[in-house]
């Protein structure tokens, strides 16, 4: 086939619990991420570097922020028809919400019927990694089955946290949610092959399979434990190893680098990833660009006073557009847009999101600021945590102190 027609479907409808308090004003797939980034951006980065230029992305809890950075921020060119757009839950179907991943597709197959597509590529909103879809695609179309899901090597000993694949030539025999006796590859006998939650599907294939889900009544309309299944039952699946994906600009050490960021230890530690002096996933691969919108009236970042012990300075840290430290000390940290940081505060080791501000002899230690928080002057952040707890805010079991969006740290 010359020039398959493709429509990207990116489900980002998901509540994201486990990343409270993050996720207490947004969707999960708008929660910012290293810096200026919001975790959808790398999912629609990944496509767009793919070639595949017409998405649809498929809302529904708490949306708003996540609806005006899709809809302000991934702006395609009209005059080719390509766009991204956010589609909130319609209730076409019926008076409920989406009950599944399976049937947020269903629900909007008024779009995939007006789009014709020949494929449909499916993807997930809020992991951190780098895939080019297009050779999934060429896999897919070579295999000759109508599904074909994209697997990640894990350990064989985190078999039971994951989908497990088993597969033979290329062929899925088995798809095994959380497996406690799962078998290792014939390749790598310490690692099994999981599922990274990215599809692709035959157009009518899919449409059929949703058809008869819906029918279902004892379904839970989910993409993973209900479509996936369905396909491989009939023999009708495929498995891409993710291993296989070469990535321009990319090398041995991150060409496989995935990382699921559901849980507030795991969004921060891929925070820290970014920032050490060989990064495995690089933000400065130009071959293969992360896209965002980085808002257009902020001034550059500023470093201000070198007075003896009042250095406005920043190590082993990304620094957004609009900062200012001022005589402060910032290490191994990400400020995003409009972050201060004033005169002898510290910050170490931290997430401050838009607006954070830290004032006079502050720290802030192992700790995650949301957006619009406000550090006291000679409050402390992350040093005592039984205190934390005391005030309110969430401590992780890692010791990561997490501040709700537009809170006060008082002294």
């Amino acid at each position: 086939m010359v020039n398959p027609k493709v429509l990207a479907i990116v489900l980002a409808g998901g509540e994201g619990k486990r990343l409270m308090p993050l996720t207490l004003d947004r969707a999960k797939p708008a929660v910012p991420f290293g810096g200026h980034f919001r975790l959808i951006d790398f999912a629609l980065s990944n496509l767009v570097n793919s070639g595949f230029l017409t998405a649809v992305v498929l809302t529904q809890y708490k949306s708003h922020s996540l609806d005006k950075h899709v809809t302000t921020t991934w702006r395609m060119s009209t005059l080719l028809g390509n766009y991204v757009a956010p589609v909130p839950a319609q209730q076409r179907t019926g008076k409920h919400w989406f009950m599944g991943s399976a049937d947020a597709i269903y629900q909007s197959l008024n779009i995939v019927r007006d789009e014709k597509p020949d494929y449909l590529v499916i993807t997930g909103a809020d992991n951190i990694y780098r895939m080019d879809f297009s050779q999934m695609l060429d896999f897919h179309i070579e295999q000759g089955r109508p599904c074909t899901v994209a697997g990640i090597r894990q350990p064989l000993s985190l078999a039971s946290s994951f989908g497990v694949i088993e597969g033979e030539d290329g062929k899925i025999m088995a798809f095994r949610e959380k497996p406690l006796d799962a078998k290792g590859l014939p390749d790598a006998p310490d690692q099994v092959l999981a599922s990274m939650g990215n599809y692709i599907f035959n157009t009518d294939a899919l449409v059929a399979a949703l058809e008869h889900d819906a029918d279902d009544v004892n379904s839970k309309h989910d993409m993973g434990g209900d479509i996936v299944p369905y396909f491989v039952n009939r023999g009708e699946a495929s498995v891409y190893d993710f291993i296989d994906n070469k990535v321009p600009g990319s090398n041995d050490r991150d060409k496989d680098y995935w990382r699921d960021v559901g849980t507030l230890d795991a969004f921060y530690d891929a925070n820290m990833d970014l920032i050490s002096v060989h990064p495995v996933f690089n933000l400065y691969n130009l071959d293969w660009p992360t896209y965002t919108a980085v808002k257009g009236w902020l001034p550059p970042a500023k470093f201000v006073y070198g007075d003896d012990g009042r250095t406005g300075h920043a190590i082993d840290s990304f620094v957004s557009p609009g900062v200012i430290i001022s005589g402060g000390e910032v290490r191994r940290s990400i400020l995003s847009p409009g972050v201060r940081v004033h005169s002898w505060a510290k910050v170490d080791g931290s997430v401050l999101m838009d607006g954070v501000i830290v004032n006079r002899n502050a720290v802030v230690d192992r700790a995650i600021l949301d957006k619009n928080v406000v550090v006291e002057e000679g409050a402390t952040v992350g040093v005592d945590l039984e205190k934390d707890t005391e005030r309110g805010f969430y401590v992780t079991d890692s010791g990561i102190t997490v501040v709700p969006k537009g809170a006060r740290v008082p002294v």
